[in-house]
């Protein structure tokens, strides 16, 4: 098959499981959201020029809570960030953190998590090396052992998914229906990325009920009809439809990111905050 005709119907596969070929169910939209979050990916190059006068951008435009990852932050002046988060008036609740450092600087990881203020960890990405059915199986229970080392520094940890986790079956199961099964639920939880797992074809209400008790908190962003990424508002997914769910009744923390946000980046990650935070369902 034509790769570019794949992408167009796997992205129309996630569409149609978020319910795009349909109207929305009607109901009375009376709750909404609390404090909007940002991923820091979606403005890195900004943020590693000037991460104080992002920082205060971002406050500005109404957001109170941020999530570290990219822009170089691990480099930084910790406390500095720490200091221009709390005269902003920002939070961090998490952090991402890559696997490597995690498996083999887990001290320092956790110290640096706990001076950015963060409460959980998050393990956002894998690299092709854990993509196959062995290097992901040799990986699992390290999932289980971050979480349990981490409780145990007073910190949780969840993981963030991408689209392979679904698309990669080694033996007909997915990736990520075994991390599902392998990891301990009681501490691996879900940092759910809701576009990712869209693009992957995947029943996205159908996930979130499945993983309702395990999700921590989900990655925000909007997707096109072509299936590429865009602002919160600027495509066609119904995230009110999303909320409304019973399997989203215990998620913490909504995150807006744009991977492929376009510069200068604020107005995008303007667009974003004030869609949700008109968002009612």
């Amino acid at each position: 098959m034509n790769p570019n005709r794949r992408q167009m119907l796997v992205a129309a596969g996630g569409l149609a499981a978020l319910g795009f070929a349909g109207p929305a169910v009607a109901a009375a939209a009376t709750r909404r959201l609390g404090p909007i979050g940002i991923q820091l990916y979606t403005v890195r190059e900004i943020f590693q020029k000037d991460p104080v006068a992002t920082l205060r951008a971002i406050a500005r435009i109404g957001y109170r809570e941020v999530e570290f990852g990219g822009g170089g932050y691990e480099a930084m002046d910790h406390a500095m960030l720490r200091r221009t988060m709390d005269a902003a008036g920002l939070k961090a609740p998490s952090v991402h953190i890559g696997y490597d450092a995690l498996l083999g600087d887990f001290d320092k990881s956790v110290a640096m998590a706990k001076a950015l203020g963060a409460e959980t960890v998050v393990l956002p990405y894998m690299t092709d090396q854990h993509r196959t059915e062995a290097g992901w199986q040799a990986a699992l229970p390290n999932f289980n052992r971050f979480a349990t080392d981490l409780r145990k520094a007073g910190l949780g940890f969840a993981y963030h998914n991408h689209d392979f986790e679904f698309t990669t079956k080694p033996g007909g199961k997915s990736l990520y229906e075994r991390f599902v099964e392998q990891t301990d639920p009681a501490l691996v939880k879900v940092e759910l990325d809701l576009y990712w797992i869209a693009h992957a074809g995947e029943d996205v209400p159908a996930w979130i009920d499945r993983l309702g008790p395990r999700l921590y908190a989900y990655h925000v962003k909007d997707m096109r009809a072509d299936g590429s990424m865009a602002a919160v508002g600027a495509g066609k997914t119904d995230f009110a439809a999303l909320f409304r769910l019973k399997g989203s009744a215990g998620v913490r923390h909504f995150y807006v990111e744009n991977d492929q946000a376009p510069a200068p980046y604020l107005p995008d990650i303007t667009t974003s905050y004030r869609t949700l935070r008109a968002l009612r369902f």
